[in-house]
């Protein structure tokens, strides 16, 4: 676990970490020589019933505010140093801001210098600490008076520190892991190094990363935790990580060490906002913003968001930023401007790769859904994407919950799963009535069919493959449609042919048993009788009055079958016959013979080799009904 410190400038807080750890915190040659913290420090202590924990020491000067979001992203308990001979400052009610928008679980007040003063001018710098929290509506956080140079409190503050951690819910082991990098640097013999709090998941020795928004790949080649060698860095603690394969110019604050596929960087996402009220009517698309996520600093512009958003209220916002930045759904982040310096809002991702055209409107209570239920942004996204839906390995990413959660959030969503991708159930109801639909406008185009055919289905349908396997499955498993080999029909449905398609199919029926032999082609019949001949055909065709023998052309079944019975009859089995003489034993000519011949091989009564053609050993005497032309 980790313990992030905050508060103004020199309120002790880097002395105080000393006290408690017995490490000093300032490790550059500036912070020593001006006696202020810079960047951010580390530093191990053992606490009663916890374990060792991680403390991150942040600067308090306003002009390093930076790398003190750095440090506080991340954290399990928030540590904020007052010193009781000055009481609350800027920089103070600056950091409790940032730990409010970054929803940092618990805070502690360490009230330093308490040796410096009286009892009665304590009591009033902890009322006034209390009344902060309460003007900003927190909860009351313990306060423990402390003296990093005498040593009073801090045993107490010590006991505090485990009771506030040994009630914090742990980071759960099965996550996906992530480790944002808040310093990078070389060590002879070792090379790259990056440090940084694992904010997720857990990464073992030797394992391959891949380090983002770059995209570049290392392998762990060691871990450190708290300066000893481990076999794995674990959510919740502090990491250092030996990279090999990788420069130090590949990698720097910001960047973030990944190791599933599914994570990638992004420059548009989409998060419920709060802003300042004073600041936010004069922004506009154009305005700049300093964006503050894990360990990356971003420029970045609030482009969209609903008509109807209040001032200063919760609003569904979509973010651009300059520069890819890496996110997940539920990460946290702030947001400042960057002149004059200072925290304006922030907010929580809701999408962190956003598509959608247009900002829906939102109820404050949904809002709040979205920004604490993994739930409620798994339904937001899959109505974002409708019909494309959403990759199903993609979602731990997308809505922030462990692999782990996904079948349950897709059932508790409702959503439906095909063979990648997850759906709506909106969006399959949309698909299920555009079947349906195709389905009834086919049956009154072509009342003769048996169907539509399912390539013409979805095409119609203009979707996603899985989603309309998963629409017509539904209308299957509901008793709505019925599929009959390559076509999909309404189920009971039957052709209906008027009298006048019965009149008009005997008459064509008439014309091919006439012509026996030598049947009119289906584009002579259609010169005769028009466009409806290819329709009357097949529905001849499924009476079994006619066989479809070409493309262009059937015969008449019983016609069909004594030629047939005469290719057997005459065909001596064994003996090869070359077209010619097979033209004589029929009797008619090339242009209806070979394709006659091809049917006979398609349906076993030849069968044709490279010198021609043989009688099949068979004992069918006539066609069997099932062998139609394909």
């Amino acid at each position: 676990m980790i313990i992030g410190t905050a508060g103004h400038i020199d309120h002790g807080k880097t002395a105080l970490v000393k006290a408690l750890t017995g490490v000093d915190t300032d490790r550059l040659p500036e912070e020593k020589r001006r006696g202020i913290t810079i960047d951010l420090g580390f530093a191990p202590l053992l606490l009663d019933g916890v374990g060792t924990v991680g403390i991150v020491d942040v600067p308090g000067h306003e002009d390093f505010v930076r790398s003190m979001l750095v440090g506080a992203t991340g954290i399990d308990l928030g540590l904020l140093v007052v010193a009781a001979d000055e009481g609350v400052m800027p920089q103070t009610k600056e950091h409790l801001l940032i730990l409010e928008i970054l929803r940092i679980p618990r805070v502690v007040v360490a009230l330093t210098k308490s040796d410096l003063v009286d009892a009665e001018w304590l009591g009033l710098v902890r009322s006034d600490v209390q009344s902060l929290f309460m003007d900003a509506q927190l909860w009351n956080p313990p306060v423990v008076p402390c003296s990093s140079r005498s040593g009073d409190g801090l045993e107490q503050l010590r006991a505090v520190l485990s009771e506030c951690l040994v009630a914090t819910k742990p980071r759960a082991r099965d996550d996906l892991f992530r480790l944002p990098v808040d310093r990078a640097f070389t060590v002879k013999g070792t090379g790259t190094v990056v440090t940084g709090t694992v904010w997720s998941g857990e990464l073992r020795a030797d394992a391959t990363v891949r380090v983002l928004p770059a995209g570049t790949t290392a392998r762990a080649r060691r871990i450190e935790q708290h300066g000893h060698s481990a076999e794995r860095a674990r959510a919740g603690g502090r990491a250092a990580i030996a990279l090999a394969g990788l420069d130090l110019t590949d990698v720097a604050r910001g960047s973030v060490l990944v190791s599933d596929d599914s994570w990638r960087a992004t420059s548009v996402f989409e998060a419920v906002v709060t802003l300042a009220p004073e600041v936010s009517a004069r922004f506009n698309p154009r305005t700049r913003l300093r964006l503050h996520a894990g360990a990356s600093e971003v420029s970045a512009r609030i482009v969209s968001a609903p008509a109807d958003a209040e001032v200063g209220k919760l609003a569904l916002r979509r973010i651009i930023t300059d520069s890819p930045v890496t996110l997940r759904g539920g990460d946290r982040f702030v947001l400042r401007l960057p002149a004059p310096l200072r925290t304006v809002g922030g907010g929580v991702v809701v999408d962190p790769h956003a598509r959608r055209r247009s900002m829906p409107h939102s109820t404050r209570a949904q809002l709040a859904s979205l920004s604490s239920s993994a739930s409620a942004r798994l339904r937001f996204v899959l109505d974002a994407e409708s019909v494309q839906g959403v990759v199903v390995r993609d979602i731990p990413v997308r809505v922030g919950c462990t692999p782990s959660d996904v079948s349950g959030l897709i059932e508790e969503t409702g959503a439906y799963t095909g063979g990648r991708n997850l759906f709506a159930p909106v969006a399959v109801e949309q698909v299920m009535a555009t079947v349906q639909r195709i389905v009834a406008e086919y049956e009154i185009r072509s009342p003769l069919s048996q169907g539509v055919p399912t390539r013409t289905l979805r095409e119609g349908l203009h979707a996603n493959e899985e989603l309309a396997d998963i629409a017509i499955r539904e209308l299957e498993e509901g008793g709505e449609i019925e599929t009959h080999g390559p076509l999909i029909r309404r189920m009971g449905w039957t052709p209906s042919p008027s009298a006048r398609d019965i009149d008009a199919s005997n008459h064509l029926a008439h014309d091919i048993c006439a012509a026996e032999q030598e049947p009119p082609s289906v584009s002579e019949l259609v010169s005769r009788y028009g466009s409806s001949v290819p329709a009357l055909l097949r529905f001849l065709a499924r009476q079994g009055r006619i066989v479809q023998v070409e493309t262009d052309r059937y015969y008449d079944r019983t016609v069909l079958n004594a030629m047939i019975a005469r290719l057997r009859a005459k065909l001596v089995p064994g003996q090869v016959y070359v077209p010619a003489q097979l033209r004589d034993i029929l009797g008619f000519s090339r242009k209806y013979l070979i394709p006659f011949l091809e049917f006979c091989d398609r349906n076993g009564v030849t069968e044709r080799r490279e010198e021609g053609r043989i009688l099949r050993q068979t004992t069918h005497a006539v066609l069997d009904t099932s062998r139609a032309h394909s």
